[in-house]
């Protein structure tokens, strides 16, 4: 027989931490369902976001390099799921909701924009005079509205924890607005979690994609980096000499090994430190729980320092990027001329959110290829 939900429920009040998010005691969902035979409310909401149309698109949207660029190279798709796999690691030590933490995890990044944050920069300057762009807020409305699968309303339903997660994410990339709904102090600690697993991800796996393009050297790091010099230490005094693609990847393994480390360790002290024996009171506290221990903290921000100097910035990066943040914009030029071009869900919003909400949204959905494609067939 399988586990109904009511078991798996019980399950989780068994073996979670009392400050943990318990499914049983989620605040439900905008739209009345009933609850599945044997699938949790944050189980749901994580098959929802992977079977959404805006999650296949990840993968031809940039992370760092243009879509396309290399075989081995990260997307959206593969960045997002490699979020979740850390997400799920740190909540599982801590004795969290991992369903919870994923399904934050994997709809982190749905209203990513095409060619990365420098497409979000560009439409939300075309934006300026109505509302803005910023793809933490555009999540939301994915799965709130865009997202068209059910009958009877709009967007994905997905319950109130996971959308606080969504409206409180977070990084040194991210800076949402305050969302009416969800002003609690603070966010479940799941949605911490998935926070710093973001950085903990894109730190790690950008380093990686950059030496992989060639457009950083070991040598370098060594020099300037002073998590990549220590791991290489430990390296060569445990495993001595390795191949390229073998010394690469033990490094990067035990740069994200040690800030997952760091984080349980660090957040572990904290929650026992405020005393919190549910997750209201998690709610109520002024600064997150989940966190880096200040050594890590500064050891990440000369990293992440030493990317944009050295990665982000770079022309092998930054000018293809650039190319197509130029297409974006003459697209937005030319669908403001000629509406009916907009994609049919895009433009039956004209009416009620306006022409340039409308083509904004039809933009960020696009991929990369896809606004090189349109580009093209329009002969702009």
């Amino acid at each position: 027989m399988p586990y109904s939900r009511s078991q798996l429920e019980d399950n989780e009040r068994k073996a979670l931490s009392p400050f943990a998010q318990l499914s049983a005691d989620s605040r439900g969902r905008e739209h009345p369902e009933e609850p599945h035979q044997w699938r949790t409310h944050y189980q749901r909401d994580r098959d929802r976001v992977i079977h959404s149309r805006a999650f296949r698109r990840l993968e031809y949207k940039t992370q760092v390099f243009l879509n396309g660029t290399g075989d081995h190279l990260r997307t959206r798709l593969t960045h997002t799921m490699e979020v979740a796999a850390v997400s799920r690691n740190i909540t599982r030590a801590l004795g969290l909701n991992e369903d919870l933490a994923e399904a934050i995890a994997l709809a982190h990044d749905l209203g990513h924009s095409p060619f990365g944050h420098k497409g979000e920069s560009a439409l939300n300057t075309l934006m300026t005079d109505h509302g803005g762009f910023e793809h933490n807020r555009h999540s939301l409305r994915i799965v709130e509205t865009l997202e068209q699968k059910y009958p009877n309303h709009d967007g994905l339903n997905l319950t109130w924890e996971t959308r606080e997660g969504l409206a409180k994410h977070y990084t040194a990339y991210d800076h949402p607005s305050k969302r009416e709904g969800f002003d609690a102090k603070s966010s479940s600690l799941e949605a911490q979690v998935a926070n710093l697993a973001d950085e903990i991800t894109y730190y790690s796996h950008d380093l990686d994609d950059g030496l992989d393009a060639e457009l950083l050297c070991e040598a370098e790091l060594k020099k300037n980096v002073r998590l990549w010099c220590d791991a290489d230490a430990t390296l060569r005094a445990e495993h001595g000499e390795l191949t390229d693609e073998r010394r690469r990847y033990f490094i990067i393994r035990c740069l994200i090994d040690s800030q997952v480390h760091d984080v349980v360790e660090t957040s572990g002290a904290l929650i026992h430190e405020a005393g919190v024996l549910s997750v209201d009171e998690v709610r109520l506290q002024e600064n997150p729980l989940i966190q880096y221990s200040s050594e890590r903290r500064e050891t990440n921000l000369e990293l992440r320092e030493y990317l944009y100097e050295n990665l982000y910035f770079n022309p092998k990066v930054h000018e293809p990027n650039q190319r197509g943040v130029k297409l974006l914009e003459e697209l937005f030029g030319y669908f403001l001329e000629h509406p009916k071009e907009i994609g049919s869900q895009s433009r039956a919003r004209i009416e009620t959110e306006g022409l340039h909400r409308a083509i904004c949204d039809y933009l960020a959905g696009m991929t990369d290829r896809y606004v090189i494609i349109e580009h093209k067939r329009l002969g702009l």
